[in-house]
C-alpha cells in the first residue's frame, strides 16, 4: 500500500512539474530559423516580427538564416530539434507541399512537425507582354485553345510552376511550360517580348506591372489583391474554385505540447494584428493570414494533397 501511495505522488508530482514547466514557458530565448538567405521576403518577415514576439514572450528571439534546398534544409534542422518549443521554423509553402511530391525528403512535413500558424500568403500573377493579343484571362485561354502559347515560371518544381500546369487543368489548355532560373528573367523576358505570358510574383514584377510596362491578366488568390486592387482573380474572370499561393508558416518539431504551441500562436497571431508589423509585411507583397494551429494543420494536409494532384496530373516524376 505504502508502495503503491509513493508511485501515486510520485507521478502527481512529475504530473505538475511538468505543468509548471509549461507554464513557465518560454525560460531562455527561442531560436527562428528561416530557410533563406538574408534579405529575402521572409527574412524581412522574421525580422519583422521578432521584437513584437520578444515582447509578449519575454525571452529573446535569435533569428538564424539556414539556407538550403528550397527551404527544406532549415526546416529539418527545425523537425530534428527537441520538441520544447525552443526552436521553430518560418517553412514556405513549396518545402512543406510540393517539394515531398518531386524529390526524397530529409523529413515527412505531416509527421515530424507541428503547425503552429500560417503567417502571411501572396498570390502569383498571370502577367502577359505588352504586346501579346489579349487583355483577359478568357481571351487568353480562347487564344491558348486556337494557337501555340507558351508561359515562362520560376523553375520546374517551383509553385509557379505548378500553378501554370494547374492553370492548363482547370482551363483545359495545353500552354507549354518555359521554365527559369527565378522571377525576374521571366520578368525580363515579358518586357523584352522573348515570352509572352508568365506566372510571376509580387516582388521582382509589381514595379513593371504598375508602370504598364507588362500587363496583369490575373491573380492566383482567394480574393483581389491589396497591390493590383483593380486585376480579377482567376475565380472572378471564371475559373471556379481556383486558388494557388505562396504562403508562409510557423512549424515546431513533432510532440511540441499544446500548451507551448498555443503559447507561440497567440505571440505570433498577436504579432500580425500588430498594425505596423502588418504594414511591413504588406510592404513586401504578402498579406497577414494568420490561423490557429489546427486550421494550419488542415491547410497544409489539403495544400499537400492538391499539390501532389497537380504534380501526377502533370505527369512530374519524384527525382
Amino acid at each position: 500500500m505504502a508502495k503503491h501511495l509513493r508511485s501515486v505522488l510520485l507521478a502527481v508530482a512529475f504530473s505538475f512539474a511538468s505543468i509548471a514547466a509549461q507554464a513557465a514557458y518560454p525560460e531562455r530565448p527561442i531560436r527562428f530559423i528561416v530557410p533563406f538567405p538574408p534579405g529575402g521576403s521572409t527574412d524581412v518577415i522574421a525580422r519583422t516580427l521578432k521584437p513584437k514576439l520578444e515582447a509578449v514572450l519575454g525571452q529573446p528571439v535569435i533569428i538564424e538564416n539556414k539556407p538550403g534546398a528550397g527551404g527544406v534544409t532549415g526546416i529539418d534542422a527545425v523537425a530534428k530539434s527537441p520538441a520544447d518549443g525552443y526552436t521553430i521554423g518560418l517553412a514556405a509553402a513549396g518545402a512543406l507541399t510540393i517539394t515531398p511530391h518531386l524529390q526524397q525528403m530529409p523529413f515527412d512535413p505531416l509527421k515530424d512537425l507541428t503547425p503552429v500558424t500560417r503567417v502571411a500568403e501572396s498570390p502569383f500573377i498571370l502577367a502577359a507582354a505588352p504586346s501579346f493579343g489579349a487583355n483577359s484571362l478568357r481571351e487568353v485561354i480562347d487564344r491558348a485553345k486556337g494557337a501555340s502559347v507558351s508561359i515562362g515560371h520560376g523553375g520546374n518544381g517551383t509553385a509557379m510552376h505548378l500553378t501554370a500546369e494547374l492553370f492548363n487543368a482547370a482551363a483545359g489548355i495545353q500552354i507549354a511550360m518555359v521554365p527559369y532560373r527565378g522571377t525576374a528573367p521571366v520578368v525580363t523576358d515579358l518586357l523584352g517580348g522573348h515570352v509572352m505570358l508568365g506566372i510571376v510574383d509580387p516582388p521582382p514584377s509589381l514595379a513593371a506591372l504598375r508602370a504598364g510596362q507588362i500587363k496583369a491578366i490575373g491573380v492566383t488568390g482567394g480574393q483581389r489583391f491589396a497591390l493590383l486592387p483593380e486585376v480579377p482573380t482567376f475565380e472572378e474572370a471564371g475559373l471556379k474554385g481556383f486558388r494557388a499561393t505562396g504562403w508562409f508558416g510557423i512549424v515546431a518539431p513533432a510532440g511540441c505540447s499544446a500548451e507551448v504551441v498555443e503559447k507561440l500562436h497567440a505571440a505570433f497571431a498577436g504579432a500580425l494584428r500588430d498594425q505596423e508589423a502588418a504594414a511591413q509585411v504588406r510592404a513586401v507583397g504578402m498579406e497577414p493570414t494568420p490561423m490557429t494551429p489546427a486550421e494550419f494543420a488542415t491547410h497544409v494536409r489539403s495544400e499537400f494533397e492538391k499539390w501532389g494532384e497537380v504534380t501526377a496530373r502533370a505527369g512530374l516524376k519524384r527525382n
